[in-house]
Parts: C-alpha cells; structure tokens; sequence
C-alpha cells in the first residue's frame, strides 16, 4: 500500500537470480538483518508500518534470520512472480492473484503442522494461504457527516448521496480497479453478490469519485478532510487508524460484508525455503491465534463474526479465476468506467 506520492513513485530496477532484469515499482522497502548471512526476501503488499511488529516478534524468537522485505502493489507482485522473480514469501491482499500464481505453477507445496491447522477454507492445495480475514468498510469524517443520520444499508446510502449531492460532490473516494489488485477484487466480488454494486457506482460516478491506488491514502484523506467518504477500504488499516484518529469512523453498513482473505505462498522461484516455511508457519500462527497481540491485523476467528457471516469471506478456489479471465475483466471494466469515470 502507498504511504506517500513519493513511495508511489518510487522505482527501482533489481536483477533476479534465475530471471530478467526488469523494473519493480516498489512503494517502500526495508532490510531486517539477523545475526548470520541467512536472508529471507518478503515481497508483500502490506505496510511496514503494519507488517514491522510481526517482523520484529519473528526475529526476536529466530535472530539468526535477516528479512528483506519489498512492498508494492498487488499486480507488481504478481507480475514480478510470473516473470521469474526471486522471492521467498509472497504476501498479498489480492486473493484472486494469488491463486492464479498458484493454478499457473508459480507456487510451491508446503506441509507443516501449522498449515494442517487452518480451516479447509483457508487454503487451496498446500500452496496458498490464508492468515487474516478483512473486510471492506466504508470510512467518513466526522467533521463533513455532522447532522447526517448514518445509513444502515447501501441502499440507505444510495438514497443519502442522492438527498445530499452537496456535501458529496467531489468528496468521495475508491479504489481505481483499473490498477488496483485489491480494488478489483473487491469490487468484482460485490458486483457479482448484491445488486446495489452498479447503481452505487454509477452515483457515486456522478458525484465525481476520486479514485486511488491505495487503502492508505483515501484514509489520510478523509481524516483531512478532503473526502467526506471513502468506500471499500481496509477495515484492519481504517481499525488501526481510528484507534489514534478521532476524525473518522466506519459507517456501520448492516446489509453485507465483503471479506478478503490476506494470503501468503511461498514461489517456486524461492532460494531459502526452509526458513521461508518457518516465516509462513509464524504467519498462519498469529491467524490462528485467539487472544489479542501486538499486531493489527485480524485473525481468521473474524470471518466468524456476524457481519462477515452476513456475506464473507471470499472463497479460495477456481471462482476467482472468473474476472480474470481477459474477455471477462475487459467487460467489467468497461462496464465499472461507464459507471465510474463521467
């Protein structure tokens, strides 16, 4: 996820072992070193600043062991797996990609007692893995929804942004699916379950919608308060957020939940992928875990909650490959441009 327009930007060419040189679009990147040469290389779409206490904990239990971790976005990652770039662990918040790396032999099978332990619901083949059960939310400002009664549905929403065209024009925010992995994702799993998506869109379309990259951003926004609402974003970064930012919160919408399982696979491209298992099994531990810890993000328990139960969590299987599929994503995204970009 973007931190700043200059991690955005930032890019830096890295020449693989075994693969091309070619150019990753790297929005941040840090070096954990351990007490010995071992170093494991973590491409991840994760923050570091959510991602670091995990690190730090894995290190503290195995201090012999560096961990090189790259962060971008989901379709670098995946583009940078398929063209034979070298990583360790792969971790990201677009599932659908993630199996198709998987369905496409770029992943390897792991066993360990950490992976028999997840749900049958949690993984696909020994290859992926899920850690953490997330769904999309809704963020506003506080500030800009004063005297606004806070829709219970996407159908209460619908009518509030017809009723209001004024303190929404132009201050609505959402992923770009065009470039967003996860935003895609979204946004087609919804489309495909509820029948509130397009005419939603299409509002929000008419409202001018600002669309971005990254789940970060459109919450530094709305705590700006340059959006009054941001739709569709993390609910473990809005969560992690608010706890420090009395400016937001998360609109409450009754009707559904769309879920997302964060994955993690280890390549088939990996070098060290003994110590790499161990750093998975560290994963799937915290999403297996059932009392609080010193990391954000939710465990796999959360996909349990009501609301999620209301429509999540996605499904690892050969449904995601649907919207990936070429003819398939080139209509949906036409379809969500006319709607969207007016």
């Amino acid at each position: 996820m973007c931190v700043t327009d200059f991690t955005c930007r930032l890019i830096l060419a890295f020449w693989f072992v075994a693969g091309p040189a070619f150019a990753l679009e790297l929005e941040d990147q840090k070096f954990y070193p351990g007490t010995s040469d071992t170093v494991i290389k973590v491409i991840s779409t994760g923050d570091l600043a959510v991602f670091e206490p995990f690190i730090q904990q894995f290190q503290s239990q195995n201090p012999t062991i560096g961990i090189d971790y790259y962060v971008t976005s989901s379709a670098e990652l995946h583009t940078a797996l398929k063209n034979g770039g070298v990583f360790d662990l792969a971790i990201s918040s677009a599932m659908d990609l993630q199996f198709q790396l998987a369905n496409d032999g770029a992943a390897q099978p792991v066993n360990s007692a950490m992976t028999d332990a997840l749900p049958v619901w949690a993984r696909w083949r020994n290859q992926v893995f899920a850690f953490t059960a997330e769904p999309a939310v809704a963020v506003i400002s506080r500030e800009r929804f004063a005297g606004l009664e806070r829709p219970k549905t996407r159908q209460e929403l619908i009518a509030l942004l017809r009723q209001s065209p004024d303190v929404f024009e132009n201050t609505i925010g959402t992923y770009d699916v065009r470039t967003s992995g996860l935003g895609y994702l979204f946004a087609t799993q919804e489309a495909r379950n509820s029948d509130t998506f397009w005419r939603l869109s299409e509002l929000m379309g008419r409202r001018g919608t600002e669309l971005y990259c990254c789940s970060a951003q459109m919450i530094d926004d709305v705590a700006s308060g340059r959006l009054t609402l941001a739709y569709n974003v993390l609910g473990s970064y809005a969560a992690e957020r608010i706890a420090r930012d009395d400016r937001l919160e998360i609109l409450e919408l009754e009707d559904y939940a769309t879920v997302m399982l964060r994955t993690a696979l280890i390549p088939a491209t990996a070098k060290q992928t003994q110590e790499a298992t161990l750093l998975l099994d560290a994963l799937l531990r915290e999403g297996l875990r059932e009392t609080p810890t010193v990391w954000a993000l939710p465990p796999l328990g959360a996909a349990d909650t009501p609301e999620a139960r209301a429509y999540g969590p996605i499904r690892l299987g050969p449904a995601l490959l649907v919207y990936l599929d070429k003819l398939n994503r080139d209509a949906f995204l036409r379809a969500w441009s006319d709607a969207m970009v007016q």
